[in-house]
């Protein structure tokens, strides 16, 4: 309890505790209080503890606030008729049940953490401070409940607990009370809500794993296309480099064979414009000829003869007669003596 000993000492005592014990017996889950050995006695010289204020009425009026240590009193005349707590106490809030939004039902509990900053204030302010912060963080509770969807409690329970807060300090300003925070410890939703709850869970995993399956398989798709695409480009270059290196290697080797032809052609027509080289060409022409005339039937079984095929001075007549031509101009160049 906030107040240990805010109990009034005379004739209405046993009417008083009547009232707390109704008003306690009422609650669902009534919160633990301190263990509470009755009003110090007063005896002139008292020592007060650390973090506790006790309130001092003299011939029944408020008379003052004795701070921790030692403290002196008229015996007779002043009475500590309150003791209060200046530690953080926290408070059970009990189970209720709730009205969201949608007008889905839940039982709902949290915790409270208070602070006296005011002994005087808690004193006389109100008659049972832990009662009434208690009731208004239940009907705060029932309040803000009734604002959000069952979807957005469960994502706004810090939001939740701010308002709480904010509208328990406004009104327990005057009862010299602070509360710190407030959280709310288990939400309980009917069965059948809970079941449509989890239904609706296992569609969107169902749904999420669907679009999820889905975009690999897209992205697979399209790697598979841009691989494709690469592998077709480069093999494209790759043949088209090889058709440069062939069409290259062609006109290099024809620039080779062209070259040789012509140091060939130009060291025949030395050799023929020396002496006797029409000789040495009629006798290689003449071993060209019978070499030929002996492969004709190795190929085919049909051949095509000249009527005078046994003459073979004639056949190597007809090859210079077409030489002496060609080498015309070459007659005009003096021979060696």
């Amino acid at each position: 309890m906030l107040v240990r000993a805010g109990r009034w000492v005379g004739p209405g005592l046993g009417l008083l505790q009547c009232s707390q014990q109704l008003k306690h017996s009422a609650w669902l889950a009534p919160a633990p209080h301190r263990l509470n050995s009755g009003l110090p006695v007063n005896i002139g010289v008292l020592f007060v503890p650390q973090q506790e204020a006790w309130v001092v009425e003299r011939m029944g009026k408020f008379h003052r606030i004795l701070e921790p240590g030692l403290n002196f009193l008229i015996p007779l005349l002043d009475r500590i008729h309150y003791v209060q707590s200046l530690k953080e106490i926290v408070i059970n809030v009990p189970q209720q049940s709730a009205v969201t939004l949608d007008n889905v039902t839940l039982q709902i509990d949290g915790v409270l953490y208070l602070w006296v900053m005011d002994p005087y204030k808690a004193s006389y302010g109100v008659e049972d401070p832990e009662y009434a912060v208690t009731q208004l963080a239940q009907t705060t509770m029932r309040s803000e409940l009734g604002k959000l969807s069952l979807d957005r409690v469960f994502r706004e329970r810090e939001s939740l607990n701010a308002n709480i807060v904010d509208a328990i300090n406004q009104a327990s300003d005057c009862w010299g009370i602070r509360c710190p925070r407030y959280e709310i410890k288990d939400i309980h939703v009917p069965p059948h809500v809970k079941e449509s709850m989890q239904m609706q869970v296992e569609a969107e995993r169902r749904k999420r794993a669907t679009v999820l399956e889905s975009e690999g398989t897209w992205e697979s798709a399209i790697n598979v296309a841009e691989g494709q695409k690469q592998a077709q480009i480069l093999a494209s270059e790759a043949e088209e480099a090889e058709q440069i290196n062939k069409a290259a290697g062609k006109a290099s080797a024809m620039l080779v064979k062209a070259r040789a032809k012509a140091e060939a052609i130009q060291l025949l027509a030395a050799a023929l414009a020396q002496q006797h080289g029409n000789a040495a060409a009629s006798l290689s022409v003449a071993e060209q000829y019978v070499s030929a005339f002996s492969k004709l039937a190795k190929d085919s079984n049909t051949i095509l003869l000249p009527a005078n095929t046994g003459d073979v001075t004639n056949m190597v007549a007809q090859p210079r007669s077409m030489q002496f031509p060609l080498s015309s101009p070459m007659a005009l160049v003096p021979s060696r003596p």
